[in-house]
């Protein structure tokens, strides 16, 4: 049974002070088809036309300029993707637990492409991407894409699952660096696997303001106050996500020592978001590290005391 490379995205995410800035980049897999390895299926390649389109389209270009880019054997190209992909009428994409992101992604696929259907598997990044490492090894190939941070593709990339994206780019306004805010953006050394369309800010830090008060935290030597041990958790840095760039972004700005210091204050640390969460807001803990913002927002929107914590001095 032949392998047709399926695609991936995912998300990168880089810490700044107390927050994090993440870049939705792509990368690509395979699935079960009986065909070449080495050629792309349909549905995968019109989806990642359909991604980047869609955001070149609705994010960054005027109407005049996508209509000044248009290429009459692109546009032919894209179409017979499109065609082959209705055929195979299915695309399997891997998400955040976001019941938002998966609402808002299901309802513009559908209203774009209604011919094809998007199945989305909601879980953390790691969880997703283990899915899909497992998969590969068993020799099957469910999955087209992932949204997720920059740690996580890289366990995939490293095993060889993924495939080049740049072959993806079919639509003029798609291949040409100039029509994209800070050009083509990658975070893979090769510029090949993992393309970045989008960036944004997160909170990284999270307090419970009724035990901790902006003014007990404001620089990263506060986390080191014997008041706080034994109150902070954090998101294992051993698996990837904000766990792992928060404690990275530590050692850059702070060193070694600092960490051993910090690792000193008895530190919770859990794969588990949701348990740190509630941690956090029944006051067991005064603080966590890494936390998603869609991981506290059902804690934030019950009025929960948890709040980020002020940016640092």
């Amino acid at each position: 049974m032949g392998c047709a490379p399926r695609r991936i995205f995912s998300a990168s995410k880089k810490t700044t002070g107390w927050k994090t800035t993440a870049k939705i980049q792509s990368t690509i897999t395979g699935r079960n088809r009986p065909r070449s390895p080495k050629k792309f299926s349909s549905s995968m390649k019109v989806i990642a036309a359909l991604i980047f389109s869609f955001f070149a389209a609705f994010l960054n270009q005027p109407l005049e300029a996508r209509a000044a880019s248009f290429d009459p054997a692109s546009q032919a190209e894209w179409n017979r993707t499109f065609e082959s992909a209705q055929k195979e009428a299915k695309v399997v994409a891997g998400i955040p637990a976001s019941a938002e992101l998966r609402k808002s992604l299901g309802e513009s696929f559908k209203a774009r492409f209604p011919a094809i259907e998007l199945e989305l598997t909601t879980a953390r990044g790691p969880t997703n991407a283990g899915k899909i490492a497992a998969e590969h090894a068993a020799g099957v190939r469910y999955y087209d894409l992932l949204i997720s941070g920059t740690l996580t593709p890289l366990s995939l990339l490293n095993a060889g699952i993924l495939e080049p994206v740049e072959p993806m780019f079919i639509l003029p306004e798609i291949k040409d660096p100039k029509r994209w805010y800070g050009g083509h953006v990658w975070a893979d050394k090769a510029k090949r696997f993992l393309y970045s369309f989008q960036a944004y800010q997160s909170e990284n830090f999270w307090h419970n303001t009724q035990l901790m008060k902006p003014d007990e935290i404001r620089s990263y030597d506060d986390l080191l106050n014997p008041k706080w041990k034994g109150r902070i958790g954090i998101l294992d840095p051993r698996s990837a996500g904000g766990g792992t760039s928060s404690w990275a972004f530590l050692y850059k700005i702070k060193g070694e020592e600092f960490l051993r210091r910090l690792a000193a204050q008895e530190l919770l640390l859990s794969r588990d978001q949701r348990l740190l969460g509630e941690n956090l807001a029944k006051g067991r803990l005064a603080l966590t590290v890494g936390l998603s913002y869609y991981t506290l927002a059902p804690f934030l929107k019950a009025g929960q005391p948890i709040g980020p914590v002020p940016e640092a001095k």
